[in-house]
């Protein structure tokens, strides 16, 4: 197997793994404390028009844009603020935990 497929195989795994291992109920948890203020707990009635629908949402999306709001790579002052202090695993189980509600964003698997 050659060096490039290697990588791409471990890097597939490990984001297999850390998907796999996200815990959907300290999601939840994670989710009342800091989002539900703005996104609502499941992320499916925002305060404002301008917020993000997060129910239904793609996991991988979710968990991308938390690391770019964290990151700096995803400009916004207040997702930076909110971002900022949650660990990876807290981001896993929060993408996981919205990308299972329904709402207008949902596909049924």
């Amino acid at each position: 197997m050659s060096a490039r497929r290697w990588m791409a195989f471990a890097a597939l795994a490990a984001f297999s793994a850390a998907a796999a291992a996200a815990d959907r109920e300290a999601g939840h948890a994670k989710a009342k404390q800091v989002c539900a203020a703005c996104h609502s707990e499941r992320g499916d009635k925002p305060l404002q028009p301008g917020y993000p629908i997060l129910a239904g949402q793609y996991r991988d999306y979710l968990r991308k844009a938390l690391l770019d709001y964290q990151s700096g790579a995803r400009k916004n002052p207040i997702m930076g603020a909110m971002a900022k202090p949650l660990s990876r695993e807290d981001i896993e189980n929060v993408a996981e935990w919205f990308s299972s509600q329904e709402g207008p964003l949902h596909v049924k698997r």
